[in-house]
């Protein structure tokens, strides 16, 4: 996993993540109903190229983004509204990083399972308001017809083996003691055009399909396959896409041990 993640300090991947489809506004509109502290502080853990920190600061006081990779927050910084006053890019793993709350909400885009999770909720906890919930957001294409073929190219070239599709990244934190999960969401889907060739970078942008990690012969061969799966169902060679987003939430807690931890389990 260690391995993996290291693919996101690299340049090219920081800029394939750009064809990867924006969060649904629904998204954004669950999490304002989940502020209710004062500030309005948000912390977004794990921001990438900031693709939920953008579009959120306008409706809140501030954000922190914080990333342990340079070419993602420079990335973040060159998108729209990366440059935005009232968002703080933090180059730094979140366990180690350099807090500025109290924060009345935490988000967690498809990046937590990178975490090592003791760690970085001992770093959290201390910096959140009284009702601040800790989102994890996942999204991504939904229902689509190829993906038989797909999955099969996929499995051909990716790094990441003995992946099991039944985990789930939430349930595995909340039974470690360190989130009371409160509650879950599914957004309406969202109808999202991309060309075929974005469509394969964007493939390219995760952490075990990375150009850098293939020979380029196996590289174009990927390509091929990919877009021999996916170019009968475009048209003008664009593909139609469902985007549909999950939302889990919950209050954050610190692990067994910790002083945090020590006060809670006292006023019990």
């Amino acid at each position: 996993m260690t391995e993996l993640a290291a693919t996101f300090q690299q340049a090219a991947v920081a800029e394939a993540y750009q064809h990867r489809p924006p969060y649904p506004d629904e998204v954004f509109d669950r999490l304002l109903e989940l502020i209710t502290d004062e500030p309005r502080r948000v912390l977004d853990i794990g921001a990438g190229e900031g693709a939920i920190a953008r579009p959120l600061a306008p409706h809140v006081e501030h954000v922190d983004a914080v990333d342990f990779s340079a070419p993602m927050v420079e990335a973040g910084k060159l998108r729209p509204g990366g440059d935005r006053p009232n968002i703080s890019w933090q180059v730094s793993p979140i366990e180690t990083a350099a807090l500025n709350g109290p924060y009345a909400l935490v988000t967690a885009g498809a990046s937590i399972h990178w975490m090592p999770w003791e760690e970085t909720f001992a770093r959290i906890v201390p910096h959140l308001t009284p009702h601040a919930q800790l989102v994890v957001v996942d999204h991504g294409p939904v229902n689509e017809p190829w993906l038989p073929e797909l999955v099969q190219v996929i499995e051909r070239h990716s790094r990441k083996q003995n992946h099991d599709p039944k985990f789930n990244v939430v349930h595995a934190i909340r039974d470690r003691g360190l989130l009371d999960l409160t509650g879950t969401a599914r957004t309406a889907p969202v109808a999202y055009h991309q060309t075929v060739t974005d469509y394969i970078e964007r493939l390219h942008s995760t952490s075990s399909l990375a150009r850098h990690l293939m020979p380029a012969d196996e590289a174009a061969a990927f390509d091929a396959g990919i877009e021999a799966a996916v170019r009968p169902y475009a048209k003008d060679g664009v593909l139609e896409l469902t985007i549909e987003a999950e939302l889990s939430w919950g209050r954050p807690q610190s692990p067994p041990g910790t002083a945090g931890s020590a006060a809670r389990e006292g006023s019990a």
